[in-house]
């Protein structure tokens, strides 16, 4: 079965700022785009009865009209689209099963005002089998020059993501600044105080050293990506989000496993997907 790119539609504007990204993403990368709008169907009436009907004709009217609208600006990526009587995320983890990419608006029309990132969001980021794209509603214009960031360790290097992250470089043209958040042991790891200025240089050397060589493999498997290693001694989640302030697309990595319990977004990625500035691709590795 050919892979797609899936996103969610619900009719609020971030839905439908996330079917724009989609669109592009899909164009970037040759797969055709399927649009889902997913919601419980009605029960005070039968099956075909009037409610059922409004509740049918709703849905599609929705998602006619946002393909239209996307195929218009996208001529060359193919569309359709999928109606399902479920809750959102179920449904989208369904609907991304055969998927390369799911792609999902930060929240929707449900929820709070002031809530930045959505239980939808959070439960297809957590639990895919695919990578998810968080996309912010207020997604930063494109930069000059044109950058993806990914989240690197040193120590324990995933493969997925950093494959995710070169190619979503390559394919953009963009330059990939490799970030690798690294800490001191201590009662306060994010801190450097009282830590000597030339222990503390050759420890970065160190891990400088150490993400080098997690990156030489890939960097002569994408040779036209023009890769920044760039090592700070700050809390991840911290550096992440400053990264996102100057990035177009931030990767993350996500463990996973055959077990629910082990598919989970960890505290990290957790506070990246609640202050990033750019839309957030997290990545399920083993």
């Amino acid at each position: 079965m050919t892979r797609s790119v899936v996103v969610g539609i619900d009719g609020s504007r971030e839905s439908l700022v996330a079917a724009e990204w989609a669109a592009r993403e899909a164009a970037l990368r040759d797969l055709p785009l399927r649009l889902v709008h997913a919601a419980p169907a009605p029960v005070r009436e039968s099956a075909d009865g009037p409610v059922a009907l409004t509740w049918q004709q709703t849905g599609e009217e929705l998602l006619h009209r946002a393909q239209a609208d996307l195929a218009g600006r996208y001529p060359s990526v193919a569309m359709s689209v999928v109606q399902m009587a479920d809750s959102a995320a179920p449904a989208l983890l369904s609907a991304s099963e055969t998927a390369e990419l799911l792609v999902v608006g930060a929240r929707g029309d449900g929820g709070f005002d002031g809530l930045v990132v959505g239980s939808t969001a959070l439960a297809t980021a957590g639990t895919a089998s695919c990578a998810v794209a968080i996309v912010p509603g207020n997604p930063p214009a494109a930069a000059h020059d044109a950058e993806v960031c990914v989240g690197a360790d040193a120590w324990h290097a995933a493969g997925p993501p950093l494959d995710f992250a070169f190619s979503a470089a390559q394919l953009r043209g963009a330059r990939l600044r490799a970030l690798y958040a690294w800490s001191l042991s201590g009662p306060a790891p994010w801190s450097a105080h009282g830590v000597p200025e030339e222990d503390r240089a050759a420890w970065e050397d160190e891990e400088v050293q150490r993400l080098s060589d997690v990156l030489e493999g890939r960097q002569d498997k994408y040779p036209d990506v023009t890769v920044l290693p760039d090592v700070v001694l700050l809390h991840p989640a911290y550096a992440l989000v400053h990264a996102s302030q100057r990035a177009d697309l931030l990767v993350l990595g996500r463990r996973s496993g055959p077990r629910a319990a082990e598919r989970r977004l960890g505290p990290v990625a957790h506070a990246v997907l609640h202050h990033s500035r750019c839309p957030v691709v997290v990545v399920p590795h083993g």
